[in-house]
């Protein structure tokens, strides 16, 4: 897959199948990724204090380092930013990354919605998908509930894996 938004999840303007027709993903532009930094700087905060690891400045700035726009989707909810994940091609599979819900919506089934557009999409394709959360996390309930399954941990973050095909 290549060219914008290689890991297209669904058409940019349509909602999901989940149940949650006021949730659309659209694509991030260069414009987005200040939003998305103090997103990530808010959810990130807790979990990132439990390890001793949180510094404001150094998680926006990571984020604004990381920003590629061209395979990074932004949620809507009713039309306003809601958060974002990223569905990036590696030679390894597809990794979600900087996947992020306002905390407002969180704990409604908007980011089991938009994560089982990306593994629809995924399934579709035959792709192996990645990703890393940190240790303690709670989101990582919602990956192993989408057939994720832990590849290794260190210290900081446990790095989880789900071969193509349907979740058990």
């Amino acid at each position: 897959m290549s060219g914008q938004h290689s890991g297209t999840p669904a058409s940019p303007a349509s909602p999901t199948s989940s149940g949650s027709p006021d949730l659309v993903l659209r694509p991030a532009t260069h414009a987005d990724v200040e939003p998305i930094a103090e997103l990530r700087a808010v959810v990130m905060r807790a979990d990132l204090e439990r390890l001793g690891r949180y510094d404001g400045q150094r998680v926006r700035q990571r984020l604004r380092d990381a920003f590629d726009p061209d395979c990074t989707w932004v949620l809507l909810v009713s039309g306003a930013f809601a958060g974002c994940v990223a569905f990036r091609p590696a030679e390894d599979g597809h990794w979600v990354e900087h996947f992020y819900l306002a905390p407002a919506h969180q704990n409604r089934g908007l980011g089991a919605a938009a994560l089982r557009t990306l593994l629809d999409r995924a399934d579709r394709l035959g792709l192996t998908v990645r990703l890393n959360v940190l240790q303690g996390s709670p989101a990582r309930r919602l990956y192993e509930r989408h057939g994720f399954r832990v590849e290794r941990q260190d210290p900081v973050d446990v790095f989880m894996v789900r071969p193509s095909g349907p979740s058990d």
